[in-house]
């Protein structure tokens, strides 16, 4: 799916990387823990994520992720936003909360980013 799906699906804001918007992706990750994020998202994922710092960039980039998605209409820092342009990243924010999004991408056909393995 590309991101100017993802962006249509949410209906949401481009922050930052517009000419990002045809980068392709096959699954979504989902979390506000970038500990869990590490542990368990493939790399080429898109994020999906309230926690509005920069570590939710940093993240993103260490597994090579196109694009985060703030959820909850998250106001975004300077800092996060410069952070992105200096990695890549495009940034979307929508104003659904994480369970609507996560289902919304789902039910589009976006699949989820890993397993627990209990």
């Amino acid at each position: 799916m590309k991101i100017s799906e993802i962006k249509e699906i949410l209906d949401a804001e481009v922050i930052f990387g517009q000419e990002f918007l045809n980068r392709e992706t096959t699954s979504a990750f989902g979390s506000d823990m970038m500990s869990d994020v590490l542990a368990f998202a493939r790399e080429k994922s898109v994020l999906l994520t309230g926690l509005v710092n920069p570590q939710a960039i940093r993240t993103a980039l260490m597994l090579d992720m196109p694009c985060v998605v703030f959820v909850r209409a998250k106001k975004l820092t300077d800092e996060v936003v410069a952070l992105a342009k200096e990695s890549g990243i495009a940034v979307l924010s929508t104003k659904f909360r994480m369970f609507e999004t996560c289902g919304k991408l789902y039910a589009k056909g976006l699949k989820g980013s890993g397993e627990v393995n209990d």
